[in-house]
């Protein structure tokens, strides 16, 4: 069973979540700020910090900078709460390391797909090739790692792609001899370039295992009218083999291509130079191409949507989803369980500040928490209490007290909040003398020996 790792958060942070409950909510949580920034972290434009120093990754070529972007990137899904693999291999030229971070399903563990993108340039910079799929893969871990999902979702980020798909081809592989269900490796490889406004992007495909089925899958989010994305598609087939995905038809699985579009010539003057940087990119098209990223990883992930919302009224909290076991829990007694509160409605018997645990279809989520406060018969006796008549000349009334009465006292205060008088109220209809009193504004404060209180503004003719 999973435990969805937001719970940890509110253990330490109170706070307001917001809780998808569509694909296209997950869609419009992708953060065009967030990319660029890991894009300038990544292609070395500004510094960031790795392991608790200030650097700038400068590059990253194979086994000479990229290890601080090896580094960079493990801290940033470990973050997300996921499972980590730090994959070093030895073939190839001199080895390398993939990032590998595992969000297991829910449902059905073993079946895995792949989104992935390399890491490593060819010199300095490499924004577009290939900081915009690694950037665009750490964005979609962060909304997605945040639910369950009932298939198993594979972030991987390659190295030495640039010195012949080292990287990825040790990864499938070692995948094949193991017998992975690997369904798809979604690979993403230069995402942020165009230079027309045509919106138009590739995917690359070959009738490999199901590989034209997930391109028909893009096609159905790309087309799909709630998700308004604007975005063309242009299906090249059969595709390159040229990136990392080529490694996994290499081992018989499906998979495909996703990128800009060089099947028109919408190649960036950036290539493999130094002047790939950031400047080059066209942000609304990325942010167009990152959330389509989001939507059909989702879609294939299946997320197990769970309202963690509450209703308050009054002292009664009722949890919105309608379809989960329910288990209340006390926040103020390191988050115990209620014993016996296992309803959707919860209304405790003393103050304090409460949530509630929800299963469904193997995923645990949890609410954040909410405070009630049960007020007591005086608190109410008081709430309850009026004055008349206002404005008053002579004699002012107090009306609605109940019982208790002698726990009760009044303060006059002027309107700069000087006392008139003080009294003890001692009968269940008191009156307060106002004919000495000079015309003017005043503030009533009754309270109570409990800390309660009510104020009334009072005019006095």
């Amino acid at each position: 069973m999973k435990i969805n790792y937001s719970f940890f958060v509110f253990l330490i942070f109170l706070f307001t979540k917001t809780s998808a409950q569509n694909i296209k909510e997950l869609i419009n949580q992708t953060n065009l700020d967030n990319l660029t920034l890991i894009v300038n972290e990544l292609s070395g434009e500004i510094p960031t910090i790795v392991s608790g120093n200030t650097v700038t990754i400068t590059n990253r070529v194979s086994n000479s900078n990229n290890n601080i972007a090896a580094d960079y990137i493990k801290e940033k899904l470990s973050s997300f709460g996921l499972d980590i693999t730090d994959q070093v291999y030895t073939p190839g030229p001199t080895g390398g390391r993939n990032i590998i971070a595992t969000q297991t399903g829910d449902t059905n563990p073993n079946d895995i797909y792949i989104v992935s993108a390399h890491y490593d340039s060819v010199t300095n910079f490499g924004a577009d090739d290939n900081a915009s799929g690694t950037a665009a893969i750490i964005e979609l871990a962060r909304i997605l790692s945040q639910y369950c999902t009932e298939n198993t979702i594979i972030y991987a980020l390659w190295d030495q792609e640039e010195t012949g798909l080292n990287g990825s081809a040790y990864y499938a592989q070692q995948a094949k001899l193991n017998g992975d269900n690997i369904l798809g490796n979604f690979n993403i490889d230069m995402m942020a370039y165009d230079a027309d406004n045509d919106n138009n992007f590739d995917i690359d495909v070959r009738n490999i295992a199901s590989s034209l089925a997930m391109k028909d899958g893009i096609i159905s989010v790309l087309n799909n009218p709630d998700f308004d994305f604007n975005l063309v598609a242009n299906i090249v087939n059969p595709g390159t083999g040229a990136s990392d995905h080529g490694s996994f038809w290499n081992n018989g699985y499906s998979a495909l291509l996703f990128g800009e579009c060089w099947s028109k010539n919408d190649q960036t003057s950036g290539y493999h130079n130094v002047n790939d940087r950031i400047n080059l990119f066209n942000l609304p098209y990325y942010h167009q191409m990152s959330k389509l990223v989001v939507g059909y990883i989702a879609t294939i992930a299946n997320p197990i949507f769970i309202d963690q919302t509450i209703t308050q009224d009054g002292n009664s909290l009722t949890s919105n989803e309608i379809s989960a076991n329910y288990q209340w829990i006390d926040c103020d007694d390191n988050n115990s369980l209620i014993i016996g509160e296992t309803n959707q409605q919860f209304t405790p018997s003393v103050s304090g500040n409460y949530a509630v645990k929800l299963s469904k279809n193997n995923c645990t989520t949890y609410s954040n928490c909410y405070s009630v406060n049960i007020l007591n018969t005086q608190n109410y006796s008081i709430q309850n209490l009026t004055v008349f008549p206002n404005p008053v000349e002579g004699i002012l009334s107090i009306k609605g007290i109940k019982n208790n009465s002698n726990s009760l006292q009044y303060r006059l205060l002027s309107i700069t909040g000087k006392v008139v008088f003080t009294k003890k109220i001692k009968s269940k209809r008191p009156k307060l003398n106002m004919q000495d009193v000079n015309s003017g504004v005043y503030f009533l404060k009754i309270s109570s020996i409990d800390g309660s209180e009510k104020t009334f503004k009072v005019v006095k003719n």
